[in-house]
């Protein structure tokens, strides 16, 4: 018996680790420019935006909530660069037009100088193909798993009894979306991708193009708001005397892209955006980050002003292009910094 248990658990924790391999891009590729300064404060001058205030002392406790709070950078002499621009070195243009794959490099950290960059079109190409491939390799993980509930979907639906190992992996999935076990449907809904133009785009609003002290200390990209003692965070400067919410900080860049996605597939608060995105789905149309945004007025309390920001930096750079890309063949996925 004790063997069995343990050959359970042993299972229970396979199913329950969705890995996701990573991967990342300098710049060859010229953007039209968009006021960085509309999107990211001026040194010094911290902006706060709430995403979504907690309903219930349970909330408080347990979740991550969306908080921008854009400290930028001033600028490190010991953070150049260096060998970055060699490693970051793929053709973004190509990658727009189809032409390229986007190779498997994973940044660790954000390049602690990109606010040093003084072209705004390298220093954009920088930020985008540094993130780019973190955001394709956690959709990638995604796809293959929306490729097992769809098998496990049509076992279901043809009466034929799922094995034990899918049983545990189903739910692993239903405990982590909080569904009821057995509902694929549901989970075909939740667990699904997050465009990269939209992702790059918020990436950029809420890190102040990578610049913010929340991706320089804590790998914040999306500055996810958290109370539980549980996690680590960072605490905003100027925050309230009273208040106690940290933002949630990462092991790694990838760590907080999983988190951004989860959130989005998740939270009550974006429920709007999953039901536009199932609905995509049901029409056989490929799933729009230009269109998607406009489901996302709750991520920010300047709401339709913050949807037109994010829109004006998917058009002004072409990001749409980006939601067809694809990366290279799989192979080892080593960190670059």
């Amino acid at each position: 018996m004790g063997v069995a248990a343990s050959m359970v658990t042993i299972l229970f924790g396979a199913a329950w680790l969705i890995p996701a391999p990573s991967g990342t891009s300098v710049a060859r590729a010229t953007f039209p420019v968009y006021d960085i300064v509309s999107a990211a404060p001026h040194v010094g001058v911290p902006l706060q935006r709430l995403r979504y205030t907690p309903q219930t002392a349970a909330e408080t406790d347990n979740a991550a909530y969306e908080l921008a709070d854009m400290e930028t950078a001033s600028g490190h002499p010991d953070g150049g660069l260096g060998g970055l621009h060699s490693l970051l070195d793929y053709d973004l243009n190509a990658v727009l037009h189809g032409a390229a794959e986007v190779p498997r490099l994973t940044l660790v950290n954000m390049p602690v100088d990109l606010s040093a960059i003084r072209e705004t079109d390298e220093r954009k190409a920088v930020f985008f193909k540094s993130v780019l491939p973190l955001v394709l390799q956690v959709n990638e993980q995604i796809v293959q798993d929306r490729q097992r509930l769809w098998q496990l979907h049509a076992v279901q639906a043809s009466g034929e009894e799922l094995n034990a190992l899918d049983r545990l992996w189903l739910a692993a999935m239903a405990e982590r979306y909080g569904t009821q076990r057995g509902d694929v449907q549901v989970l075909l809904d939740r667990h699904d991708i997050v465009p990269p133009s939209l992702a790059l785009a918020q990436a950029a609003s809420e890190s102040a193009w990578g610049t913010s002290r929340f991706v320089r200390e804590g790998n914040a990209m999306f500055g996810e708001w958290t109370f539980s003692k549980a996690h680590k965070g960072i605490v905003p400067n100027g925050r309230e005397l009273g208040k106690q919410h940290r933002v949630r900080a990462f092991d790694s860049l990838t760590d907080s892209v999983k988190s951004y996605v989860t959130n989005l597939n998740k939270h009550r608060a974006y429920k709007e955006f999953r039901a536009a995105r199932a609905e995509m789905r049901a029409q056989g149309k490929p799933v729009n980050g230009m269109v998607l945004a406009g489901a996302l007025h709750r991520y920010s309390e300047r709401g339709a002003v913050y949807v037109a920001e994010l829109r004006a930096i998917i058009s002004g750079n072409d990001l749409d292009l980006l939601d067809t890309a694809q990366l290279n063949a799989a192979g080892d996925v080593e960190p670059v910094i």
